[in-house]
């Protein structure tokens, strides 16, 4: 074949592999937004995409063959993926049209909504993915020409598929959607696939024509293949056993990937773009395995039985080392890059996913390729057995990502987990040591070692690297490693908080106040609050206070089911019974699947605090996201966004407020507290006309409180005092862009704000700049003139401008300026009932936050 014509052909192969995994992040996350973001959804839709991979593998590879031509087949694929990728956009909408119904349908049953997703999921994945399958054996067909080189041409098509798909979840993670949008970025990859199928048809008729110009009556790829000299005269394995090997090293190796993502979630800020760089490394390390695999195809000592049988051991061997090798790159779970700016932490974190995964990484990527290698001396057509190789690993990936997630990690941890994949590799050595052709005494004698490790890795149980980190003064009392998180119980002095991957705490009783705020500011205004939902709980404070209140329903959705487990056991004293109470349902599911699908309509949906760069948060703050929730509001019912603004810079909260004030027709702030710094702050969404009750502050106190003798204006200053201003009229965040599924704003900037943030290049809305951004929304609507608080009188006024003031006079103080502090804590006192300040302004001690300096 002529090089210009191998590379052009090479060069579409590429494409194609980049297209696809454009796809497959495109699709999860897609299918996440329809089924929920939770582990059992992502399984499921990858599951599925593995499914129509393996199935045309195996389908198209048994055609290939028989074709004409290889290439143009190929083309005709990838212009079949083309076509079905874009009805995904004609059966997304008829999704949210239909599925509300059949999910009603499922009921509670699991196994129901298990079905039906997977119903669902396969109509949009499986016939993209079942064409996909079909690329590769096609494409070996057509360029394996020589038998003999079956090895070496096929190891390199694998690797340049592979190297194309890393390239696909780069671009995927870093570029396409900031740049052209979710949509923009799907459009692309159809515009791949059909450019690709094109060329591809057209370069097949191009080899077809003779130099005449006639068309040949046997094109290339229909030509009887030529035989290369053997390299060896070992008898091919059997074909079963291929299979065997290639499907339980992808299972092992589909599985250990799993397992490093739970490892690197432990000391990384979990964004889009981490989550990037752990796929890229891991997919480049695949490639640089094809690689090895060709150059040792290539070797004609030792035998190839020989060399397999050490890839096996040695891949074994870098898995069972793997977690501590990692708590060693990593310090012992330190935090990667802390301090570091935006591109210092790329760089931080790509050198350690480099140094823990590249070595291990090569060494799985080498054991599919080459096994093309043994299957050369049978001289099998190459598109079939390319087919079968694919089909047996994409099969046995399915079962070992399922595996990994939800069995081994809920039950040996990860650590344990690791050791029973790499006690796959010594058992995989069994079969093709007994079958060697040496005496039966001497295959047992070999065959030894490699059963023992396999029963030592399995029994082996000492304890493995610390799941999570613990600072001088805390104390584990538990700790879970599921199937969506690693969360662990802390005591740290009096006070018990839940901590999340090592890093994220979410809340404790350290913070009992301020979580319990985040029911009772926004409850106190509503009149009647009879029904609520929370979607997020992390210890089941916030929630379990709405208890106080004569609610008649408490819908909790709560995304990790780690989480939930440890908030019923370790915080009952402070969650108000929310397990117990007949009034509260607790659901581990995702909290905005939960929200589109409800069946009631509620006074109150509150919105927990979320770390806003981590992977799937922003979609917590889109316009579709608020939609839904004003779509479940009952007439007068409050939509309450609260915002970690020590994890906010001014560019995510005027996003977030600019994204609800598109879809509520008015949008207030409401402070869930009066620190100088690490302050909170609830946007709450209502319908027009809806307004500030001040006979429902006073009742609500009273009830509260138990006595009906408390004074009204005492009652209504503790409560007024942390309203902020009516962001919908002071226009502060008009030019601040929209927050959508497809242009995800928030989700791109946030980690990006972060490393400046810590890198001192920029700040978060705490302290002063807080402090502005109250004052301008005073100016801006002055309390006299917001319809907000159309029925309070001028003595209410003051007790909003008071809170103003105690802000003030917090952030004076804490800056040393005492003078100025003492006056505006003088003009609260003024505006106000009370005698003295109300209480100690110091911040919480376990608030939900991002510890990465601990």
């Amino acid at each position: 074949m002529p090089r210009l014509v191998l590379a052009a052909t090479a060069g579409l192969f590429l494409l194609s592999g980049f297209a696809a995994l454009v796809y497959q992040v495109l699709w999860v996350r897609e299918l996440g937004l329809l089924f929920g973001n939770t582990a059992q959804a992502a399984a499921l839709a990858i599951a599925i995409f593995f499914a129509g991979l393996a199935a045309g593998g195996w389908f198209w590879g048994r055609l290939a063959p028989r074709v004409r031509s290889p290439l143009k087949v190929f083309g005709l694929l990838e212009l079949g993926v083309a076509a079905t990728a874009a009805g995904h956009f004609v059966l997304i909408d008829l999704y949210h049209i239909v599925y509300p119904a059949l999910n009603a349908a499922a009921g509670d049953a699991a196994w129901a909504t298990t079905a039906l997703r997977a119903g669902l999921g396969a109509i949009v994945l499986f016939p993209p993915a079942f064409l996909m399958g079909g690329t590769l054996p096609m494409m070996g067909q057509h360029l394996v020409r020589i038998t003999g080189r079956l090895a070496t041409t096929g190891t390199a098509v694998y690797a340049l598929n592979t190297f194309g798909s890393a390239l696909g979840a780069l671009a995927a993670g870093f570029v396409l959607p900031p740049a052209l949008g979710f949509t923009g970025a799907y459009a692309l990859a159809i515009g791949i696939d059909l450019f690709v199928g094109i060329a591809a048809i057209a370069m097949a008729a191009s080899l077809a024509l003779a130099p005449d110009g006639k068309r040949d009556s046997d094109e290339p790829a229909a030509a009887p293949r030529r035989t290369a000299t053997p390299q060896t005269t070992e008898p091919a394995l059997s074909g079963r056993l291929v299979a065997l090997i290639a499907c339980v090293s992808g299972a092992a190796t589909l599985g250990v990937e799993v397992l490093w993502t739970r490892l690197f979630a432990q000391v990384l800020q979990n964004s889009v773009y981490t989550y990037a760089v752990v796929l890229v490394a891991f997919l480049l390390a695949l490639s640089l395995g094809s690689l090895a695999a060709n150059g040792l195809a290539r070797l004609k000592t030792p035998q190839p039985r020989h060399i397999l049988l050490v890839t096996l051991a040695t891949s074994g061997g870098v898995i069972a080392a793997s977690p501590w090798a990692f708590h060693t790159v990593t310090g012992g779970l330190a935090y990667v890059g802390a301090g570091a700016s935006w591109l210092e932490y790329l760089g931080a974190v790509s050198v350690v996913a480099l140094l823990v995964m590249v070595l291990p990484g090569i060494l799985l990527g080498i054991t599919l390729p080459y096994l093309l290698r043994l299957m050369e001396a049978a001289r099998p057509e190459p598109g079939e057995i390319l087919g079968r190789l694919v089909a047996a690993n994409t099969a046995g990936a399915i079962v070992g990502s399922l595996a990994a997630g939800f069995l081994l990690l809920p039950w040996l941890g990860v650590s344990g987990s690791l050791l029973v994949l790499a006690a796959l590799y010594p058992a995989l050595m069994l079969p093709v040591i007994l079958r060697e052709p040496i005496p039966w005494p001497h295959r047992v004698i070999y065959a030894t070692p490699a059963a023992v490790a396999v029963a030592g890795l399995i029994a082996f149980r000492a304890t493995g690297p610390a799941a999570t980190n613990l600072n001088a003064d805390e104390r584990l009392l538990e700790v879970i490693e599921g199937t969506h998180a690693t969360a662990a119980v802390i005591e740290r002095g009096e006070h018990r908080l839940i901590r999340v991957n090592n890093f994220y705490t979410l809340g404790g009783t350290g913070a009992l106040e301020s979580e319990r705020n985040q029911t009772l500011i926004p409850m106190m205004t509503h009149p009647e609050p009879r029904s609520v939902f929370y979607l997020g709980m992390g210890t089941g404070i916030t929630a379990g206070t709405s208890l106080l209140f004569p609610v008649e329903r408490v819908d909790v959705c709560e995304l990790l089911p780690e989480v939930v487990e440890l908030a019923e056991r370790y915080f009952a004293p402070w969650n108000q019974g929310l397990f117990d109470d007949g009034r509260a349902t607790v659901r581990a599911e995702d909290g905005h699947h939960c929200l589109r699908h409800a069946d009631t309509e509620y006074d109150l949906i509150i919105s927990d605090l979320f770390t806003p760069w981590k992977a799937g948060t922003g979609n917590l703050y889109t316009r579709e996201h608020y939609e839904t929730g004003r779509a479940r509001l009952a007439e007068g019912g409050l939509f309450v966004q609260w915002l970690p603004l020590y994890q906010l810079t001014e560019r995510e909260l005027g996003t977030i407020a600019r994204t609800m004030d598109a879809v509520f027709p008015q949008v207030v702030m409401w402070r869930g507290d009066l620190f100088a710094d690490g302050s909170v702050i609830a946007l709450v969404g209502t319908e027009a006309g809806v307004t500030v009750d001040p006979d429902a502050l006073v009742a609500h106190g009273r009830s509260l409180a138990d006595n009906p003798a408390l004074p009204e204006n005492l009652l209504q200053a503790v409560n007024l005092r942390f309203y902020a201003g009516n962001v919908s009229l002071s226009g502060l965040f008009d030019d601040a862009p929209l927050n959508t599924h497809d242009r995800p704003v928030v989700e791109y900037q946030a980690p990006r704000s972060q490393r400046l943030v810590q890198a001192g290049e920029e700040t978060w809305m705490t302290g002063s700049r807080l402090g502005f951004l109250y004052q301008s929304l005073a100016e801006q609507v002055p309390p006299a003139e917001d319809p907000y608080l159309a029925r309070l009188d001028s003595a209410a006024h003051g007790y909003v401008d008071a809170g103003r003031h105690y802000y003030f006079y917090n952030v004076l103080r804490m800056n040393q300026r005492h003078d100025l502090a003492r006056t505006q804590l003088q003009q609260f006192l003024d505006l106000t009932p009370f005698d003295q300040p109300p209480g100690d302004p110091e911040a919480p001690t376990t608030r939900s936050s991002w510890e990465e300096n601990r």
